[in-house]
């Protein structure tokens, strides 16, 4: 999927931080879908009566090391539920907490916690007009067009059959959007891979948050810049307006 040499890696072998994701898959029988397709968000919560999913963020602490050809244990639970009344109605925001702990170690090495927006049907739809940034200034700049198959391939990976990343269809007619929306997870790796690649760094947790859609065929700018010790990177839509935020700490000896 990020088009390299697998070869490259081996059991033994630190897994890439940011890799994890394929093992916070949902397990969720067909019958059981949503009805966006969403498999759920790891494990069963409440049914609050509202059918539209946002990705609001997530946080990730490295804590250690997972091992490639190791056995890990996953534990998740719901961390939080708050109900809310908006302008466009009904809402919930929902957290949850993954932990991720090789059977061979007393702590998780992985902890990471996603916040899910839940909106009614009749909510207002997420809007694609944005006001545009004249000029993208950051010291580190990287340009990435995500097509229908690397789309494709993330959502595999992680077992997420959510439409708005498959059914175009669905995405235009039901959700009002323009065109398949790209993952937040994959996001959130496509920024991590820039940490790790091309700037040379190990983060030790980051902190993201989704404010606006991206969209499948159309250009997004990765952007970082070093404030002290923190990174700080966003991602541009097409129209240079930030849609995804994310403030990142590395390994100091490496700055």
């Amino acid at each position: 999927m990020l088009d390299m040499n697998v070869t490259s890696f081996t059991d033994g072998d630190l897994l890439p931080r940011g890799w994890h994701f394929f093992m916070l898959a949902g397990e969720t029988r067909k019958s059981l879908l949503r009805q966006d397709g969403f498999p759920g968000l790891g494990v069963p919560i409440p049914d609050l009566g509202l059918p539209r999913l946002l990705l609001g963020g997530r946080t990730v602490s490295y804590n250690g090391h997972i091992i490639i050809g190791s056995i890990v244990e996953r534990t998740s639970f719901v961390k939080n539920i708050t109900k809310k009344t908006a302008s466009s109605g009904p809402m919930a925001i929902v957290t949850i907490q993954h932990e991720l702990r090789p059977v061979s170690g007393a702590i998780p090495v992985i902890i990471e916690t996603q916040t899910y927006i839940l909106l009614s049907d009749k909510s207002v739809q997420v809007k694609s007009e944005k006001t545009p940034v004249m000029h993208i200034h950051a010291q580190y700049q990287k340009q990435v067009v995500p097509d229908e198959t690397l789309l494709f391939q993330y959502s595999a990976l992680g077992f997420n059959s959510h439409k708005i990343h498959l059914d175009k269809d669905y995405t235009r007619n039901i959700e009002g959007l323009p065109d398949l929306v790209v993952n937040g997870g994959l996001t959130t790796l496509l920024l991590t891979e820039f940490i790790r690649t091309d700037l040379g760094l190990e983060i030790t947790d980051i902190k993201v948050k989704h404010a606006v859609p991206l969209f499948c065929g159309h250009t997004m700018t990765l952007a970082a810049e070093h404030d002290e010790t923190i990174w700080q990177l966003k991602v541009f839509d097409d129209n240079n307006t930030v849609a995804v935020e994310m403030s990142a700490n590395v390994k100091t000896d490496m700055i």
